[in-house]
């Protein structure tokens, strides 16, 4: 491997202005300055709040600031400013002016100022990156609307769909949508200041939380699903099965994909006769049967240790995991050998690791400590006075650049998170090829509205069509002698190559990162293995949810008297999201000195990182976060409640209310009338209304139940509360996704019409459309690539066919 040198680190060319406050922006400006960026928090005397927040509700002593603040500040430098003193203002000016970006949030004191709002800093610095994070964007019927999490996931269909039988519909714990938005702005800003390389000028990044949720918490592209299949994937609260289960020391949880993993869970948990009963394989059916199949999977689970069912499912190949909690998550054995935690630099807890590595001539820099309040302020001030840089001029050469349409990208990926990384290049630009074996295609094409018996059944995939826009597609047999060679020619000829699969695969195929490199060592590797590339758990299988359970996610996900429940799915768009960084950040360097590298991105890390508030909280405080339901640590009232409107199945219709600051209260009292129950002077306070939770939920309750949904919102929304109604995923509210378009027509020869989600992050420049060409057919592209690209003959290619080392159409396995 190349040795690494510090005498440069990846984006310190790059300064950023976080004028933010809350999760979404710190974790944005994190991730740039954990890559070398020059990060200043510009804070208020009385510091961000975010120094004293609380994934428990512990409060920190006076003068200490929260262990989830100084995860977060790792090697931002801080600056003071009274938003009141003129001469402050200049200050922050001057800042902004020498600054390559500006990440901005509603809600502080400085983001509250009429000269630092979105339109007002582009006006004012032309060069200027404006990078907004708000609930639902800057424009839309909903722009001004309140909101908290937990009423976004409402709206955005994300609650709707995951619960127990006989339980209300649960809210993902974690507060995972604002860290997913600040995972999306911080790869969107990347893309903006690559394309400032070709056409300087700086634009608004409108980044819409909502969309976030939308886009990472509803179970695979559910509107996708609907617009193709005529039927929503999941018509009521689901839950997996198998899924978590007790064990005799803790929880273990399992995910099945494939058939043959459910057949090999039920060899694990010593069941011959399910194998034998094919009904069994569809979910559905497992569903049904749901009491049945969970009392032997208890039952068995409950006999034995985490540790030994681990062991088991691993010789199996069986997707499992122990369930981490904010105790257990930096001591699990695979987490301690990768060195996945580590110290926080101001000391007193540990911290999960940045979630990527490189390896090449450039590495990473070391982690700097958090700032103390106002550490860096005095140097600042001395900058200022010693002049601004001046600014690049807009450019205007004609058509405009997309960020990386000079790249060409060899996708090696299946079902969710690969795809959504490689996806979000070529949303902007780049040409992606995705190879695929017409023997073993994509397994998201296995997810068909179409039965097997049916003529390109695979084609009628609603989630592959949704996770792989802006591609060609190459059917290419890497088992096959010639395919190898085919690849490597392919890549010789490439800038990154992206691929998911376990470790030991391409390593199978002799193509490795120092093997490439000898004839293209300027390609980017980005691989992107569930564990890692090496550790104890380097070769097991996983999936997004398996993610969740070992990240603590799901321990943290569900209510308080029941079993943990996995988000489901979110840590595959999150993956993507954090490998489309790193790929950036490594491109960052490649700029500068031509040189490629490997960048290994675990699956796991990307959880682990947004996972962190209850690790932190337990490192640092000794406090264990628990599931709590639809209840919040930071919100009093918060829950759902059912309303007037008839009945729909599914023990709705229902609100979402979530009161988190005392103008929230105050909006409610207003809006409710003040009733006698509610004008309490202790429930002025947080505080207050925490102690008597349960007595307002049942107020609420009770009141909620009079009236109907519209009434409710309209009421409530108008006067500033928070609140939302609980959608399905596959029916969102209309009008605000509409007015942004976030849901983009694309037509398909087979589908017709579909609607495929776009990109949370907006550009004000740049308004291409995300998705300009369909996902494509199984080897659709293979003539371009090979006599195009590659430059073979017409009987070369033809060659190729004959002895199927390409195809076109689905090829069992084993025929020739």
């Amino acid at each position: 491997m190349t040795e690494a040198t510090n005498e440069m680190a990846p984006l310190d060319d790059y300064t950023v202005v976080d004028l933010s406050t809350g999760v979404a922006g710190a974790y944005c400006t994190r991730l740039l300055a954990g890559a070398g960026a020059v990060v200043v928090l510009v804070e208020p005397p009385e510091g961000d709040p975010l120094r004293h927040r609380s994934a428990s509700g512990v409060e920190s002593p006076p003068g200490v600031d929260g262990a989830l603040f100084r995860f977060l500040s790792c090697a931002k430098q801080s600056v003071v400013a009274d938003p009141e003193r003129p001469t402050d203002v200049d200050l922050v000016l001057g800042l902004l002016a020498s600054a390559d970006a500006v990440v901005w949030s509603p809600g502080s004191r400085w983001g509250g100022r009429p000269e630092l709002q979105p339109a007002a800093l582009h006006a004012r610095f032309p060069s200027l990156d404006v990078l907004a994070l708000t609930p639902f964007g800057l424009d839309g019927p909903w722009a001004d609307r309140a909101a908290t999490e937990f009423t976004l996931q409402a709206w955005a269909g994300a609650i709707g769909w995951r619960g127990l039988p006989g339980r209300p519909p649960v809210a993902v714990g974690g507060r995972v949508g604002e860290w997913a938005a600040g995972t999306f702005a911080a790869a969107g800003l990347l893309a903006s200041r690559r394309r400032q390389r070709t056409t300087p000028g700086g634009q608004i990044l409108d980044t819409s939380i909502l969309d976030a949720v939308a886009l990472s918490l509803t179970n695979m592209h559910p509107v996708t699903y609907f617009a193709e299949a005529g039927r929503a994937r999941d018509e009521r609260p689901v839950s997996l099965l198998p899924g978590i289960h007790p064990t005799a020391d803790g929880w273990i949880g399992f995910m099945t994909v494939t058939g043959q993993q459910w057949l090999d869970f039920c060899a694990l948990v010593e069941r011959i006769d399910w194998m034998d009963d094919e009904s069994l394989g569809s979910a559905v059916e497992r569903e049904r049967r749901r009491d049945e199949l969970t009392a032997h999977i208890d039952a068995w689970a409950a006999a034995r240790t985490t540790a030994e069912i681990l062991e088991l499912a691993a010789t199996l190949r069986v997707p499992a995991a122990p369930v981490g909690t904010g105790a257990t998550v930096p001591t699990i054995d695979h987490f301690v050998d990768q060195e996945m935690f580590v110290e926080n630099p101001r000391g007193g807890f540990v911290q999960p690791a940045t979630p990527y590595r490189l390896r090449g001539k450039v590495d990473l820099p070391p982690l700097g400590p958090p700032p103390a309040l106002g550490e860096h302020t005095a140097e600042w001030v001395r900058r200022a006075a010693q002049g601004r840089r001046a600014p690049l001029e807009p450019g205007h050469s004609g058509a405009e650049r997309l960020p990386f349409d000079d790249l060409r990208v060899v996708e090696l990926t299946a079902f969710w998170a690969g795809p959504s990384a490689a996806q979000f290049l070529g949303m902007h630009g780049a040409e992606v090829i995705k190879v695929e074996s017409p023997a073993r295609p994509d397994g998201m094409r296995t997810l068909s509205t179409r039965s097997p018996a049916e003529e390109q059944w695979w084609e009628y995939a609603p989630l592959f069509h949704a996770t792989n826009t802006n591609k060609l597609g190459l059917g290419l047999r890497l088992d096959r002698p010639r395919g190898p060679d085919l690849l490597v020619d392919l890549l010789d000829r490439s800038d990154v190559l992206v691929e998911n699969f376990s470790p030991r695969v391409l390593e199978a195929w002799g193509l490795d990162h120092e093997v490439l490199r000898q004839t293209n060592p300027g390609l980017i590797v980005v691989r992107m293995p569930a564990f890692g590339l090496a550790g104890p758990w380097r070769d097991r299988t996983g999936f997004a949810q398996t993610m969740e359970q070992a990240s603590g996610m799901a321990w943290v996900t569900g209510f308080p008297d029941g079993p943990p429940q996995v988000p489901s799915g979110v840590c595959d768009p999150l993956a993507g999201a954090h490998a489309a960084f790193a790929l950036q950040v490594a491109l960052a360097v490649r700029d500068r000195t031509g040189e490629g590298m490997l960048v290994e991105v675990p699956m796991v890390a990307s959880a682990l990182n947004v996972a962190a508030a209850q690790v932190v909280e337990y490192a640092a405080h000794g406090v264990l976060v628990h599931r709590t339901g639809n209840h919040s640590p930071c919100a009093a009232p918060q829950n759902l409640y059912r309303t007037r409107d008839p009945e729909d199945g599914l023990g709705g219709p229902r609100v979402a209310i979530s009161v988190e600051t005392d103008a929230h209260w105050s909006a409610l009292v207003g809006a409710l009338g003040g009733p006698q129950w509610a004008l309490g002077p202790e429930l002025a306070t947080f505080a207050g209304r925490k102690a008597r939770e349960e007595d307002l939920d049942t107020r609420l309750a009770a009141w909620c139940a009079e009236h109907t949904v519209t009434e409710i919102v309209e009421l409530l929304w108008t006067a500033g509360v928070p609140v939302g109604r609980v959608a399905m995923p596959h029916e969102p509210e209309s009008d605000q996704f509409a007015s942004r378009e976030f849901f983009e027509r694309v037509e398909h020869p087979w589908e017709g019409t579909t609607l495929v989600a776009g990109s949370p992050v907006r550009f004000s420049r740049d308004r291409y459309r995300m998705h300009r060409r369909r996902a494509p057919m199984l080897g659709e592209h293979n003539r371009y690539v090979v006599t195009e690209l590659l430059g073979m003959t017409a009987d070369e290619y033809a060659g190729l066919e004959a002895e199927q080392v390409i195809g076109k159409g689905l090829c069992p396995d084993g025929q020739s």
